[in-house]
């Protein structure tokens, strides 16, 4: 088996280990307070720093780390992810816990914008949503198992238990990582300004735009899912914790589902996804009463959720080829704006209109990311640009890879 081709499962794997450390900690937040003595809303502020952290600082620390070696930078966030998972283990206070949510925050940005760009070179070059589907796979393996992992070993063992599971999967990344991914020292590498520089053009802040619209339509009914569940369509826990189950294992398959449609064209997609997001909220509202429909309803809103990742991603990928990390750091700064953004007016909506009137929210920012679409549509389409000169290169193994011609 070629190195390049075991080097893509490691990848998915890393992302997968720290997917679960990010998220897996939301399951267990009442433990997390019991044991450090703190309220459920001080808790909280493990979860929300996190993402705080990862939408301010993105694009910064990917333009610190630019000049470092690819496979470097990914196996040392392993290592901080690991070493922060066995903090939670062992501590029992809750700054300096606070502060290994901090740490690992600001390199997770990182971890994903050279991830996306590390994939697309080592796979089929003609195909980079195939390689990045592979990549977000270990996104939604760590939404379906690795989450609920995390909350099933502190149920039935212990806390500390949880965080050491998520720290041995952190480690396992960085081995497959460290063994199976070729060196990547930076070539010739862009400047400050030349990354910068994909900043200056108006459609650019069109597409950011639209990424933080999308995820926010999504966010804000998927944060409430359970709310949602149980107060309108009379979901028991239990009911409740398989429809989760499900979304997760199916937005394994969407996620796949949407790198095919990709391959067609990215601008159609693009547009045909905040459509799509409207007919999923349009159908939960219209059937959330109703049991039989929602259990039914429920496969079919993880497979257009999932799309959300690789849509956007190579989407806003277009308008920054000529830096396809930085662009990455920009699609994790801005997908994580469009979350905070969409689950506190999902909160805000929930408090004020109800529970019921819920997917109304998630329909008005799908209008207004469809109508950013469009506006960046008509602004006019870069298609098969080459690569423009100076946009420099990456070296994979013995092969030298123009930073142009990451993203087509």
């Amino acid at each position: 088996m070629r190195r390049e081709a075991v080097a893509l499962p490691a990848l998915a794997l890393g992302v997968f280990s720290i997917i679960t450390t990010e998220m897996g900690i939301v399951g267990v937040l009442p433990e997390i307070a019991d044991r450090l003595g703190v309220s459920a809303s001080a808790a909280g502020l493990l979860v929300g720093s996190f993402a705080l952290v990862v939408a301010v600082s993105g694009p910064f620390m990917t333009l610190a780390s630019s000049a470092v070696d690819r496979r470097a930078v990914l196996a040392v966030t392993m290592g901080v992810f690991a070493v922060s998972n066995a903090v939670y283990a062992l501590s029992t206070d809750f700054g300096l816990t606070l502060a290994f949510r901090v740490i690992p925050a600001l390199l997770h940005p990182v971890f994903f914008s050279v991830a996306l760009a590390t994939a697309v070179r080592l796979g089929e070059t003609a195909e980079p949503a195939r390689a990045t589907a592979r990549v977000f796979a270990g996104v939604t393996v760590g939404f379906a198992f690795g989450v609920p992992l995390t909350s099933y070993l502190a149920g039935h063992f212990s806390l500390p238990a949880a965080f050491w599971f998520g720290a041995a999967v952190n480690l396992l990344g960085l081995v497959g990582l460290v063994r199976f991914l070729p060196a990547m020292p930076v070539g010739e590498r862009l400047s400050y300004g030349a990354q910068l520089g994909v900043l200056r053009r108006g459609r650019t802040w069109l597409t950011l735009v639209s990424v933080v619209l999308v995820f926010a339509a999504l966010f804000s009914v998927y944060g409430y899912f359970a709310a949602y569940l149980g107060g309108v369509s009379g979901m028991n826990g239990s009911w409740i914790s398989a429809m989760l189950l499900v979304f997760g294992v199916v937005m394994i398959f969407g996620n796949f589902a949407f790198a095919a449609l990709l391959r067609r064209g990215v601008g159609r997609t693009a547009l045909a996804f905040p459509v799509l997001c409207l007919a999923v909220f349009a159908a939960l509202f219209a059937l959330g009463a109703r049991l039989p429909a929602v259990v039914a309803l429920v496969p079919v809103w993880a497979m257009v959720h999932s799309g959300g990742l690789i849509v956007c991603q190579s989407w806003l990928g277009r308008d920054t080829r000529q830096a396809p990390e930085f662009g990455n750091s920009l699609f994790v700064s801005f997908s994580n704006l469009g979350i905070t953004v969409g689950t506190t007016v999902g909160g805000w909506s929930l408090a004020a209109l109800g529970t019921r009137a819920l997917p109304w929210t998630g329909i008005a920012f799908a209008l207004a990311a469809l109508v950013t679409v469009v506006l960046r549509l008509a602004w006019g389409e870069r298609t098969g640009a080459a690569p423009e000169r100076g946009t420099g290169s990456v070296r994979v193994g013995e092969e030298s890879v123009p930073v142009g011609e990451v993203i087509p």
